[in-house]
């Protein structure tokens, strides 16, 4: 297998569910942003905006928004993380789920390759079909069409990095 330092970090990457108290520092947020306006897209066509936010008040209104969909709606599927990026995608567009998912792909790439700990949080879908979630969407001015696709959270990494899963044997198959 040939190995350099996009493979080296992409093999290393880990879902974080436990964050430091320490703000993402803006020039980080902005340096993934950035690598998620830059995923793969049908046609070129972008269909993918992202919404960030690292207000406390309005994380917490989200993930408690986000934990009525779960097992447990008194949970904390956020895990402490201290910045969102909510991913929504234009469902005019024939690849909306597919395109929305690469940007969010690219979030957690760019923010594992400078040190940025990241989750992807299912349930974005959800939140905005949501009443609630509908009234904060055009409080932000975000068309209708546009659909959750998925939620990262961002954070410094608390305790030991996760050792990863042993790939499962049946993964890939070659055919001649």
């Amino acid at each position: 297998m040939i190995r350099n330092e996009v493979i080296d970090s992409i093999l290393s990457r880990r879902s974080i569910r436990s964050f430091t108290d320490e703000p993402v520092k803006k020039e980080e947020i902005e340096t993934i942003v950035e690598a998620g306006k830059f995923a793969a897209s049908g046609g070129g066509r972008q269909p993918g905006l992202m919404v960030v936010t690292q207000n406390a008040e309005l994380i917490a209104k989200l993930e408690k928004l986000n934990a009525k969909y779960t097992k447990n709606p008194e949970g904390h599927p956020f895990y402490g993380a201290n910045t969102l990026i909510m991913v929504f995608a234009d469902s005019n567009s024939s690849t909306w789920l597919q395109d929305g998912s690469l940007v969010l792909g690219n979030l957690m790439e760019a923010a594992h390759a400078i040190g940025v700990g990241s989750c992807w949080i299912n349930r974005c879908f959800e939140m905005f079909e949501d009443e609630e979630g509908k009234e904060l969407k055009k409080q932000w001015g975000i068309e209708e069409s546009f659909k959750g696709v998925g939620n990262c959270i961002l954070g410094y990494v608390s305790g030991d990095y996760p050792v990863p899963k042993a790939r499962k044997e049946d993964f890939v198959i070659y055919l001649d």
